[in-house]
Formats: C-alpha cells, structure tokens, sequence
C-alpha cells in the first residue's frame, strides 16, 4: 500500500512540474531530487525509530535484571565488572543496610574472604561459595554463593550475582534435634539398664527368692510405665508438631472442657490428699479450637500441680474473661493455680523446652518426662494462644492459658 502511494506521489510530483512549464529534463532533475529529499527523510525516521526501540529495549532489559534480582528469595546483589553495587534486593538492604548501592561492594562487608572470591569470580568467570560469620547487631553465619553472569557487565549490565543463605536457623536446628536425641536416648537409657540389671537378678541370685522376686518386679513395672509414659509423650510431641501449621476447626466451651478434665483427674488428687476447686465463667467460653488437643493442654497443667504441688494442698482452676489489651479481639483465661513450693525465677523461662525440669530426680520420682509443657506450647501455637507463668517460691505457682475468643 505504501509502494502504490509512493508511485502516485511521484507520478503527480512528475505533472505538476511538466504542467508548470519546465522541459522534461529539467522536470526529471527536479524529480531525483525530490527522490532523494524523501529517502532522506524516511532514513532519519528509519534512525530515530531504531533508537527509540534500542532505548526502549536497554530500559526493559535493566527493569527485567532489576525484577529477577528482586524476585530472589534470598538476599540477593548485583555487581558490575568493578565490583561496585548496581542493585540489591529488600532482603540483602535488610541485611547489610540499605545506602549500599553505587558502592563497592566492600561497603556491605569487609569480609576478606567474600571480597578475594568477589575479584576471583570477575576475573575467572567461574562461581564460587564461600562462609561469613556475621556477629553484630546478632551472630549469624551466611553462605554467599557468587555466580558470574554469562556476559561481562558493561555499561549498566550486572556482571555478577551474589546471593546469601542463612544458616543461622538450620544449624540451631540441627543442635535442636541433635539435643533431642541425646535426651531421649538418655531417658530411655535409664530406666532400660534398671531392667536389664533387676532381670539378670532374677535370672540369678534372686531367682529362688520371692520376696525379692515381687519387691524387683514391682520396680520393673514402675520402670516400664515410665518408658511408656515418655514414648506416648514423644509420639505426641511428634503429632502436635506436625499439625502446628493447621488452624483448628471446631468450636470449643472451655468450660466444659476444664470441667471434663477435673473429673477425670479427681482420682489421683483424691490420692495425694489434694483439692480440685473448679470456677467456671456465668456464660459460654467458647473459643475456636482442637478439643482434645486444649483438654490434653488443661490435663498437662492440672497433673502438673498435683504432682508438683503441696501434698494435701489445694488447686484452683478458673475460667474467666481475660482483660482487654488495646485492639487485641476478645480472650478467654483458663488459670490453674497451686499451693505448692514454688518456682524460682531463674528457671520459668525454660520451663516450656523439651526435658527442661527444675528437679530431674524429684520429676522422675513423680513419674514426669520433661515433655508435658513443651507439648502445651506447642498446642498453644497453633491455637494462636499463650501460656503465662507466675511463681513465688513458698507460695504457689499459677499456669494461665490465654485463647481469643471465638468471633461472631
């Protein structure tokens, strides 16, 4: 279409000029030259066209680098040939400060290894890794990967990439799991080597004696409940873990719930002399939850006080309306409060790690894995809700649990 306007074009330009009165040559010399007057404005067009769509294409291939650096999921840097800073994302700002870029990167860190592996990577043009142990405002230890990009960087092009894991998390889960371990395996360990010890009696010096026999099988007993006791904690522990992520379901009266677990529990405080007082709150608590994971919260908190409280003693449990803190939606408390010896002060932030005991030998007598208020914190967790612990020694203890109400 363009072609055919073109051809009109010069056919009437070709009249005018002829109807004008010029000769024919003439006319045809007035033709090139308008010939050669529209090539040249077509070539500036054809020039300005092109650069507006080589500035076009440099500005979305900076905004695309810029965009995949962002997208990173670690903190993350881009280097030119130099090694001075084109960009970092949020993540590597919160790390090293945000007034890094246009500096070299050693402005971010001072790090001799990075900076030897930085001048490594742009000169061989092969990736490398290397660890950083960074102690302030907190210590923590840094995996940077360095990955040269497959051109050199000119201009405004980034010519390396690094990248920054944090280990910090993993290797404190590792001593996590590791501690774990060692502690199961040493709670387990104690009450196997007191069987194997009492049945290579019986098989030998005690087998001809029954009074031995029943005083040793008794023990045995006692050591095998308490094996069983730590497995069902431990497999729950495992379960609460595993489903901390899940938000719970069901609707739950908190009264009923600690009035079930009372019940339940009379028995053995009827067998240590010690009172249940129960007060319940004049309308519903209901709260959006797992009842039998609160029920197994509230059972951990009330054996607790009759194993740990005053033999003889009384307990309190109580169900009221927490107070009103701020924007915080309404709240249920659920406190079980004891009479016992108390707690010291020093141990209550620990009281909610796996094993944590203030007494092992008095815990162990009275049968406790170490496991029960770390299964509540977990439970707690994934109700959204909170434990709080108050305690005077010689003067009691008090365990309250706080859950948000259940929106209308």
């Amino acid at each position: 279409m363009r072609r055919l306007e073109l051809w009109l074009a010069l056919c009437l330009t070709m009249f005018f000029l002829v109807a004008g009165g010029l000769s024919l040559p003439a006319a045809l010399v007035g033709l090139a030259i308008v010939i050669a007057w529209a090539a040249l404005i077509a070539d500036d067009k054809r020039r300005i066209t092109r650069m507006s769509e080589l500035e076009q294409y440099a500005g979305a291939s900076d905004r695309l680098w810029r965009m995949m650096v962002d997208a990173v999921p670690e903190p993350a840097v881009a280097l030119d040939g130099s090694g001075h800073i084109l960009h970092a994302n949020r993540l590597a700002e919160d790390l090293f400060g945000s007034r890094r870029r246009g500096g070299h990167v050693a402005s971010m860190t001072r790090d001799p290894e990075l900076l030897t592996a930085v001048d490594e990577a742009l000169t061989t043009r092969q990736p490398r890794e290397v660890e950083l142990h960074k102690r302030v405002p907190v210590e923590r230890r840094l995996l940077a990967t360095l990955a040269p990009l497959d051109r050199p960087g000119s201009g405004g092009d980034p010519s390396l990439l690094i990248s920054f894991r944090d280990l910090t998390e993993q290797d404190r889960l590792a001593r996590m799991r590791a501690d774990f371990v060692a502690n199961a395996s040493h709670e387990l360990r104690t009450p196997l080597a007191s069987l194997r010890g009492f049945v290579e009696t019986l098989q030998g010096a005690a087998r001809n004696d029954p009074e031995a026999r029943e005083r040793f099988l008794k023990v045995m007993s006692e050591q095998a409940e308490r094996m069983s006791r730590l497995v069902d904690d431990l497999l729950s522990l495992s379960r609460v873990e595993m489903r901390e992520h899940l938000p719970p379901a069901q609707n739950v009266d908190l009264n009923d719930a600690v009035a079930h677990v009372i019940q339940a529990l009379q028995p053995l405080a009827a067998g240590t002399g010690t009172s249940i007082e129960f007060k319940r709150l004049d309308a519903p608590a209901v709260v959006r939850g797992d009842r039998d994971e609160l029920v197994q919260v509230f059972q951990n908190l009330v054996q607790n006080a009759i194993k740990y409280g005053k033999s003889g003693g009384r307990i309190e449990v109580a169900v009221a309306q927490a107070e009103a803190a701020g924007t915080r939606p309404a709240r249920f408390m659920v406190s079980v409060t004891d009479d016992g010896p108390g707690i010291p002060p020093q141990h209550l932030p620990r009281l909610t790690e796996r094993f944590y005991r203030v007494n092992v030998l008095a815990s162990r007598e009275r049968g406790g894995t170490g496991l029960g208020l770390a299964i509540v914190k977990h439970i707690l967790n994934r109700h959204r809700g909170e434990l709080n612990i108050s305690s005077k020694v010689g003067h009691g203890s008090t365990f309250s649990v706080v859950l948000p109400a259940l929106s209308s």
